[in-house]
């Protein structure tokens, strides 16, 4: 049997069955899809991809999570920042904008992420025997583990020193007070990373002097990408924004 590749993955979650039809009855906020858990260059950028298919509430959405050197923050996503990640890291960014932002697989294993005028970044995904090893174990957890708190410590403690990412956490809180859980259920590296932001080479992948996080959420020193990714926020903490941040919208190229 042919293992399943990252692009099988994107793809069955935009299926409509992949959606669900009702969330479950609890006040969580909830989305599922995929992403790029992150990727660190040499440069001092950071970049970060997350896709949304389906969200409780509102329509799905494609977001890039940009830092630049000078470790200021920026999410460009394709839904207002009430509807996306924003939602939860606003207190964090510098600026939120609503904007055009695109994947295409050019492979069953590599693709091209875009922001228009901003960003041009290209991936290639392998597996490891520990990813491999994470994907054949995470589906068979008990779901009630994905809430158990003290799992989810566990799990964040173990896995990152076998990634070789750094810390990584599973739960905590979000810059905007938010409570997360997330279930990423299959897991492969990033064996290679080209990017061009604002005009510029990002250079190579290499971990930062020092690991960024944004409030509870770790953001890993080598890159991953995730699938069959769940992400829910138990509380319902409030979720304005810093009254500084500055949010913005661009129109899409024609």
């Amino acid at each position: 049997m042919t293992a399943q590749q990252p692009q099988d993955y994107a793809t069955r979650a935009q299926e409509p069955t992949a959606i669900p039809a009702e969330w479950p009855a609890d006040t969580a906020e909830r989305f599922a899809g995929y992403g790029i858990l992150g990727v660190p260059f040499r440069s001092g950028h950071y970049l970060a991809f997350r896709h949304f298919p389906a969200s409780s509430i509102g329509p799905g959405y494609r977001a890039v999570w940009l830092r630049r050197p000078d470790r200021q923050w920026t999410v460009y996503a394709d839904a207002p920042p009430q509807l996306s990640c924003a939602r939860y890291f606003g207190a964090a960014l510098d600026a939120a904008v609503t904007t055009e932002a695109t994947i295409g697989w050019d492979s069953p294993s590599a693709a091209t992420i875009a922001v228009p005028g901003i960003l041009d970044w290209r991936i290639e995904l392998a597996p490891s025997p520990t990813t491999r090893a994470i994907s054949a174990l995470a589906p068979r957890m008990p779901a009630r583990w994905w809430r158990d708190e003290r799992v989810l410590r566990a799990m964040g403690a173990m896995t990152g020193p076998l990634l070789r990412a750094g810390k990584l956490r599973f739960s905590g809180v979000v810059p905007n007070g938010q409570t997360f859980q997330a279930r990423p259920l299959r897991v492969w590296t990033v064996r290679s990373a080209a990017a061009t932001i604002d005009g510029l080479d990002a250079g190579t992948p290499a971990p930062l002097p020092e690991q960024e996080h944004l409030g509870g959420f770790w953001l890993p020193q080598r890159g991953l990408f995730v699938a069959d990714l769940g992400v829910r926020f138990p509380s319902t903490a409030g979720t304005a924004q810093r009254p500084e941040i500055s949010t913005e919208t661009r129109a899409s190229r024609p």
